[in-house]
């Protein structure tokens, strides 16, 4: 028997997957995690073969979640399964130590063989997978080493919520300096809108530049 633990923050989708493993009688879930803690827990309790992990859940970060996986359950083989299918993602799992890394509009019985495989032995990334997140990753580093320490700080206050009249207060500058730093953030980072610098952040940095 293939024991696996499925964290999923939606019940539809959890019910989706349990129906989907129960056409193979090899395969039981043993566990069912709608955050992060839970899915640790749950690691730790029932030691499964399989975590079946989605990336958007309440709680540590998925890449956290897994590298406590990889650190401390390493017999524990984690696979990915998430409708967020981007290379920001998709770099910081495959980083973290992921087994593989599946959408959710994947076919079931492709699900069921990459889960036979992964027990196998098999390391499921494939080679284009990889090239993504070489090229990210890439990216993602000369966007870093591009940003001062000035503005990886304005960026981190921002994704604390601070507006650019609150973040020049905190830091002793005029409205006018911390605007045009602002300016500067987003063509770096490729973005037009406050919102998507701060999503850039969370992506790579979980809402801290100033820890990259």
């Amino acid at each position: 028997m293939i024991t696996i633990v499925v964290a999923d923050d939606h019940p539809i989708a959890r019910a989706g997957i349990q129906n989907l493993l129960s056409s193979d009688p090899e395969l039981v879930i043993v566990g069912e995690a709608e955050n992060g803690i839970e899915a640790l827990e749950l690691v730790e309790k029932l030691r499964p073969n399989i975590l079946l992990l989605d990336l958007k859940m309440p709680g540590p970060r998925p890449a956290e979640v897994e590298r406590h996986v990889r650190t401390n359950f390493p017999e524990t083989i984690t696979l990915v399964l998430t409708a967020h299918d981007r290379d920001a993602y998709l770099a910081d799992m495959i980083a973290a130590g992921v087994s593989g890394y599946f959408s959710k509009s994947v076919r079931g019985d492709t699900l069921i063989k990459a889960i036979h495989r992964a027990m196998d032995g098999e390391y499921l990334i494939t080679a284009a997978q990889k090239d993504r997140a070489k090229r990210w990753q890439e990216s993602r580093s000369n966007r870093q080493e591009d940003m001062t320490e000035r503005e990886k700080e304005i960026l981190s206050l921002m994704c604390g919520g601070l507006d650019n009249e609150a973040i020049a207060k905190q830091l002793g500058i005029t409205y006018r300096t911390t605007s045009f730093h602002v300016g500067n953030i987003f063509r770096k980072l490729g973005v037009d809108t406050r919102e998507k610098a701060i999503a850039w952040a969370y992506d790579n940095f979980g809402n801290d530049p100033q820890s990259g």
